[in-house]
């Protein structure tokens, strides 16, 4: 009958076991020196060899011919304990057997000497599923054993044990065997087997196993028997990896903002049937990815992620702020506490995707970070920050506002856009001009003065106009803050104080076409697009007599409010 790998190969003697060099030797040490405890813990993740150990120092401890702390395995005793016949050594899962009363019937067989060995050794498997009443039942006989009792608690979840069998207890911490030791054993064993076992596929398997011998053995196993030659296709096949192409296009939608990509991301894994559980954890590992591609020099030896794919989350982490994936992760983690309180799995993960794409709809302290580092990105790069129109300083009560010019709504269809303007060369003393903006006082709006020569009139839809920009193109709504336009014919004259609105302007055909847009939108019209002269403003603007006796009678000490 065939033996799968991992029995096959599990360590007979200390010698065997491998990434545990620590424990072996001071194991080892008590056996020779014959100084063993009376109850010792082995903890640590799984497939790291605790029940291994458990069972070779069970017979390292009873054998009769022991070699320099190992067993001999040619004895009578090494060879009943190895095929379960010697009753003196027991092995107990606690996982089922965790009620008081299998603790009561241990204590009292314990009491009783060995029949064969020289030592009745009780092997405790999962301890921490033990009940209370069973932890209170075993620490009577653990704090006063026989001589002849040897208890060995082996667990993964070393916290859960009450701390009154903690300190009875020589413990002893498993950890996780590194990748180039595992990914070295499979070899040594494919070439035992005669198994076509590529290096590389070796290393994936050892990454896949996450520090457990017992796991890289078995999808070995696996590979072996769907494949004669191993590769890392074969590995990928055989565990059942099918990618990560769904969170990359998570990400890829997540970044962007865009919510109807990512809700139709979940809709599709919906109809595949997944499990809303796993796929946050796979959220949560993929973005933790991307915190060490963020925060280590060299994050390759850490990601158990395929060599091809590689070079896709290097990309994916690109677009991404140490600041957005933390903010990312919290959130991811906190939906994962919650799905298993929810009848709708389902809704909880959209809302944690629609408040990552949308980070003001998120109020935690992650995401107010994550906006504010966005607005001093944005403040740095030169851009100001977008201001809503509602949130514009509006008119003064006392003064009347003319009405707005009424909106055409054109019942034909839209004008032929004329050809592409050129726009007028910005002269050298209006860049001067603008650069002492603040020390010379702002022009005056037409319309608040005299009225204007015939062939330069001030656009009066310009509010309704900016209103209407934000919506399509925010960022030149805050390029054109504080501006004001007129019409000269066919051609629309901006004054606007930023200079970034000429950048944009002349370099950017989608800020030409948004503006043009909205200027069409509330005249009917289409027009071309120019800058504005602030001398020749200066030139054409004029007071009226009214105007220039208020203002001679201002210079002479005379209130002019009117009451």
């Amino acid at each position: 009958m065939y033996q799968t790998l991992y029995r096959k190969y599990r360590p007979k003697v200390f010698e065997d076991v491998v990434g545990q060099e620590h424990i072996v030797a001071t194991l080892k040490h008590e056996v020779r020196e014959q100084k063993t405890a009376h109850a010792y813990l082995f903890t640590g993740s799984r497939g790291t060899g605790k029940t291994t150990c458990s069972k070779i120092l069970s017979k390292a401890v009873n054998c009769l011919h022991p070699n320099d702390g190992d067993p001999c395995l040619a004895c009578d005793i090494c060879k009943g304990i190895e095929e379960g016949s010697i009753l003196d050594v027991v092995e107990i899962d606690a996982a089922s057997n965790n009620g008081v009363e299998n603790i009561r019937q241990l204590r009292d067989e314990a009491n009783f000497t060995p029949a064969v060995a020289k030592y009745r050794v009780y092997i405790i498997d999962e301890a921490h599923m033990l009940s209370v009443g069973a932890f209170n039942a075993l620490l009577k006989i653990m704090e006063e054993p026989p001589k002849h009792v040897l208890f060995i608690l082996a667990t993964t979840e070393v916290h859960k044990l009450p701390a009154t069998i903690l300190s009875r207890c020589q413990r002893f911490d498993f950890g996780r065997i590194p990748p180039e030791k595992i990914a070295g054993r499979l070899l040594q064993i494919a070439e035992t087997e005669q198994l076509s076992l590529q290096e590389d596929a070796a290393r994936f398997i050892a990454q896949l196993s996450d520090g457990g011998m017992r796991d890289a053995l078995s999808l070995l196993d696996l590979a072996a028997s769907s494949n004669g030659d191993i590769t890392v296709r074969t590995v990928t096949e055989a565990a059942g990896i099918t990618g990560h192409a769904h969170l990359l296009k998570l990400s890829e939608a997540i970044g962007s903002g865009n919510i109807a990509d990512a809700l139709e991301i979940v809709n599709a894994l919906h109809q595949n049937s997944v499990d809303f559980e796993r796929l946050c954890e796979e959220c949560i590992d993929f973005y933790r990815n991307l915190m060490l591609l963020k925060s280590v020099k060299d994050a390759q030896r850490l990601i158990n992620w395929m060599p091809d794919e590689l070079e896709a989350l290097k990309e994916a982490a690109e677009g991404y702020t140490l600041v957005q994936i933390l903010h990312i992760l919290t959130a991811f983690q906190n939906t994962l506490n919650q799905l298993n309180k929810t009848p709708s799995k389902r809704m909880e993960f959209e809302i944690c995707l629609i408040k990552l794409c949308n980070p003001q709809l998120d109020s935690s302290g992650e995401a107010i970070l994550r906006r504010i580092e966005a607005l001093e990105n944005q403040l740095k790069s030169g851009v100001l920050p977008q201001v809503r129109p509602s949130a514009q300083a509006q008119p003064s009560p006392q003064v009347k506002k003319k009405p707005a010019a009424q909106k055409q709504e054109p019942s034909d269809p839209l004008p032929e856009e004329p050809p592409e303007e050129t726009l007028p060369e910005y002269p050298q003393e209006m860049a001067a001009a603008a650069g002492k903006a603040e020390a010379s006082p702002a022009p005056e709006k037409a319309g608040q003065t005299g009225a204007a020569p015939s062939d330069l009139q001030p656009l009066s839809s310009w509010p309704e106009i900016m209103e209407a920009l934000y919506k399509i193109n925010p960022a030149l709504h805050g390029a054109l803050h504080g501006s004001c336009a007129y019409l000269q014919g066919d051609l629309v004259l901006i004054d606007a104080p930023d200079m970034l609105f000429l950048q944009l302007i002349r370099q950017s055909n989608y800020a030409k076409d948004t503006l043009r847009q909205a200027i069409q939108q509330q005249t009917g019209k289409t027009y071309r697009l120019g800058p504005y002269r602030r001398e020749a403003k200066a030139e054409a603007v004029k007071l009226d007599p009214l105007e220039k006796l208020v203002h001679t009678a201002q210079e002479m000490g005379i209130d002019t409010t009117v009451k």
